[in-house]
């Protein structure tokens, strides 16, 4: 007999059941256990990298993972950097299977659970009470924030019986301390005076960063049910530094983590206006200081007055930390917008931070920056060596950079609160999981998807289930995609157009080899930047960078290790020519016959749009730092070129926000168009 499918479009994964009065309210989509998605493909390859490379290898090349670390009980401050690597590193170890990171991830999770005292606190004792210059006492949480990201990673791959009750004390320890010392608020004017009353910068993080515990009380929460977990979230929520005047926060990693606070207690309160608020923060950033492609903002660390121009730099650690919160937020919600709003970093972003062979990371990335040398005195925030890729240096950005793949492959499938699934990324993977969460005894779905996505919108999906079992899948559409075409098992295909932003749902009865294809129709577009009229080219998921040849240089670290500044070889300072009635006739699509094992370099992208380009010759560096863009449209009377644009996550050199050019009344000369 041949089953049925019925298929709907709809906004969101259904909405869990609540008891009227309920003091919390449960995530549409969870994250399945560590371990039950794995990915294949080129992310596979990338996490492969990763374990090989400078994640992988970290504890020989950081002085923060020595045997002194105070999270390994030595006498070492122990602070945020094993933490933000150890995150990334357990899952890595975990996905890849790699015997030696398993045993050295499980040698920190046992240092870290055997350092709990008595009265509950864990980690080094440096963090347990800071004590400042004017006699001010506090504990600094924030390393534990970090950790317990770990901990939780650990409980859900093993079930480790010792991780929940080993929280709870924690957590009481946390409930505790004295109002005097949990998360004292200091005044905006005492804020950069900070380390006259606590030594140095280090604790006042926690200030800015507390909504980041309240994620870890509302999963225990939801395993033990003790009411007072709730009580101390709202109490870590009330003890954040509040915005800093109309902007929230000026610091970039701040921001990333920052905005998404208010939303988290939609959790504990029901009130749509919890997300609203947390949506205001993120636009009002993005709409001044967000003025290029994919979801960067120009914070070189700090946002600047004046300084909003895609050559203001992206923070490595920004763009994991806005990944966590896209992850946070789309599971509490169930909006597909995060999932969008992730794959634009990650995607576009992400990769150009590292070298290809993973060995090495800058500390900025911009989205236009022709050069990432060793210059001091670039015009960043930030003066020094920010643009080499680097093992050695870097230091947040060098250990929080683990995070960054594991927890895209992890978060590629989720579960649904109607025992469904929903593809919520897209990337070569497999998922195992019981086919209803809320019946651990039940049948294990499996399904494998195979798919070169972001570079094809073709996505084949095939069930490996022995037994056939009823659940929904969940298909996300994503919102530049205006011709979705899904086809069933039994033949019958559904094409939905404009529905980016949605999902489709599949409700069956899902027996062995039962298949599901995919087409995401991948259009040309421009983004178009109106302060100064620059556009952005972009294909599907993909933004797109003028192909600039690299140059690679060797400027310091070891033989083993060494340390790498890139130089442009060829052109980068080009206007596009437009086509003004069909914009999206000024391009060409090359594709290469078969992906590259590693795509995320200028040789083996995949993906090559051809445009016409006329040079910019006024459009220099100063400072070694790309000039601003000028208004759009520039005259020049260069010849017109045909040139070659890549996706910006193959390009470490990239201009991908780029001025128009015209020869019309309103053009003018670059040195003109001020």
């Amino acid at each position: 007999m041949t089953a049925s499918t019925r298929i709907d479009v709809v906004d969101r994964p259904a909405a869990p059941v609540t008891m009227a009065g309920a003091r919390f309210v449960p995530p549409r989509l969870r994250k399945l256990p560590l371990g039950a998605v794995r990915p294949e493909g080129w992310l596979k390859g990338q996490l492969i990298r990763m374990a090989e490379g400078m994640v992988g290898r970290l504890p020989e090349l950081s002085r923060f993972l020595g045997t002194d670390s105070g999270w390994l009980g030595g006498t070492d401050r122990g602070w945020e950097e094993a933490p933000y690597w150890l995150r990334g590193f357990y899952p890595l170890a975990v996905l890849t299977g790699d015997e030696r990171h398993l045993a050295e991830a499980r040698r920190w999770i046992e240092a870290v659970l055997a350092s709990q005292d008595s009265d509950g606190y864990f980690g080094a004792t440096f963090n347990k009470r800071v004590m400042g210059k004017a006699g001010r006492a506090m504990p600094d949480l924030w390393p534990h924030m970090v950790m317990i990201d770990a901990l939780i990673q650990h409980q859900e791959a093993t079930g480790d019986a010792r991780v929940e009750p080993f929280l709870q004390r924690f957590f009481a320890f946390c409930r505790a301390i004295p109002d005097s010392e949990f998360l004292p608020r200091v005044s905006w004017d005492q804020w950069e005076h900070y380390d006259e009353l606590f030594g140095d910068w280090k604790p006042r993080i926690q200030l800015k960063r507390a909504g980041d515990m309240i994620p870890h009380l509302l999963w225990l929460y939801e395993r033990t049910g003790e009411a007072w977990l709730l009580d101390l979230a709202r109490r870590f929520r009330r003890g954040i530094q509040p915005p800093m005047n109309e902007w929230l926060d000026s610091h970039g990693v701040h921001f990333a983590q920052r905005w998404r606070y208010p939303a988290q207690m939609f959790a504990l309160t029901g009130d749509a206006e919890a997300v609203a608020q947390s949506e205001y923060w993120l636009c009002q950033h993005m709409a001044a200081w967000g003025q290029q492609p994919r979801g960067a903002f120009a914070a070189d660390e700090r946002i600047r007055s004046g300084k909003i121009d895609p050559r203001q730099a992206f923070e490595t650690c920004a763009m994991v930390e806005l990944a966590k919160s896209f992850h946070i937020l789309g599971g509490l919600t169930g909006d597909p917008l995060y999932a969008d709003r992730c794959e634009d970093v990650m995607l576009n972003h992400f990769p150009a931070a590292q070298t290809a062979d993973l060995k090495g990371l800058r500390y900025l990335t911009a989205s236009n920056m022709p050069v990432s040398d060793d210059f001091r005195q670039h015009d960043f925030f930030n003066k020094g060596r920010m643009l080499v890729f680097s093992p050695h240096i870097h230091r947040c950005c060098q250990h929080n950079v683990a995070m960054g793949w594991p927890w895209h492959a992890e978060h590629l499938w989720l579960q649904t609160a109607d025992g469904g699934l929903a593809a919520w990324m897209y990337a070569g993977s497999t998922v195992e999981t019981p086919a209803d969460a809320r019946r651990t005894d039940g049948p294990a779905v499996r399904l494998r998807c195979e798919t070169d996505y972001p570079f094809s919108g073709r996505v084949a999906i095939r069930v490996e289930s022995r037994e056939a079992i009823g659940f929904p899948l969940y298909l996300r559409i994503p919102r530049w995609c205006r011709r979705f075409e899904v086809q069933a098992p039994e033949g019958a295909s559904s094409l939905i157009e404009d529905g980016g932003g949605r999902f489709v749902r599949m409700d069956r009865t899902w027996r062995r080899d039962d298949a599901i294809t995919v087409d995401m129709a991948m259009d040309v577009s421009l983004t178009r930047w109106p302060r100064n009229g620059g556009v952005t080219v972009d294909h599907g998921p993909l933004s797109y960078s003028v192909r600039i040849d690299e140059e690679w240089r060797r400027c310091g670290g070891t033989d083993e290790w060494p340390e790498w500044e890139a130089l442009p070889k060829s052109p980068w300072n080009y206007g596009l020519v437009l086509d003004r009635d069909n914009p999206a006739r000024s391009f060409a699509i090359r594709r290469k016959d078969a992906l590259a094992d590693q795509p995320w370099t200028v040789e083996t992208a995949p993906i090559e749009i051809l445009a016409q380009a006329r040079r910019i010759p006024g459009w220099g560096l100063t400072d070694q730092t790309v000039d601003p863009l000028r208004q759009s449209p520039i005259y020049t009377d260069e010849p017109t070129e045909t040139i070659t644009l890549i996706p910006m996550g193959c390009a470490r050199l990239r201009m991908a926000a780029l001025p128009a050019v015209g020869d019309g009344p309103e053009a003018r000369r670059w040195e003109d168009a001020l």
